[in-house]
């Protein structure tokens, strides 16, 4: 039980540090797609002018946000926008790996199911981006009005909405195939002989 616990604890270190990489990633390909949606959005959410990162060039009623490395401003975004999804994730899909029989296949599974997870979040996100593409008119959340390209802005919000969706698809795709792995595993273990000593 105690190397339970000590996999146990390493998901839960391990998640949150992958969930951070996905959401460097994830920001990089949309900050590709939509720089507005981070100079005139998400930079003025994450505060980046007050942490010394760049300067409004904008107004007060209209601020955009130039950083002096506005791909680092972008990956540091991401980074903190999903990391404490991993914990949330990680921290279930560890319970769930509880139930294997040994910590080797706990920690095998745990990390194929956490890999399962950010996949489906990808493809979602990838999803929402193409469904983004096919608004005609604002879908209801905050867009701003002085955009030179509205619709790179829907398209990369729809994407990062379809993310966090993608998430909880995921985390539950994670759980079946951990339990289905196990049960697997557990009949296996019944049908196979028992090795010479």
């Amino acid at each position: 039980m105690i190397r339970k616990v000590l996999v146990f604890t390493g998901i839960l270190i391990l998640a949150p540090v992958i969930a951070a990489l996905y959401g460097v990633v994830h920001d990089q390909i949309t900050y590709s797609i939509s720089n507005e949606y981070y100079t005139k959005f998400k930079f003025i959410q994450f505060r980046m002018m007050e942490m010394g990162m760049g300067e409004n060039i904008g107004t007060e009623e209209r601020p955009e946000i130039i950083l002096k490395n506005p791909r680092l401003g972008a990956a540091y975004v991401g980074a903190m926008a999903t990391w404490w999804v991993g914990v949330i994730i990680g921290a279930i899909l560890a319970m769930v790996g509880l139930l294997h029989k040994n910590h080797r296949n706990m920690w095998k599974t745990t990390l194929q199911a956490l890999v399962l997870t950010m996949v489906i979040a990808l493809v979602t996100g990838l999803i929402g981006l193409g469904v983004g593409s096919t608004y005609e008119a604002s879908p209801g959340w905050f867009i701003p009005d002085y955009l030179e390209h509205p619709q790179r802005f829907i398209m990369v919000g729809s994407m990062h909405n379809f993310s966090y969706l993608g998430g909880g698809v995921g985390l539950l795709a994670g759980m079946f195939f951990s339990l289905k792995r196990r049960a697997s595993l557990k009949r296996d273990s019944m049908i196979s002989p028992p090795e010479a000593g």
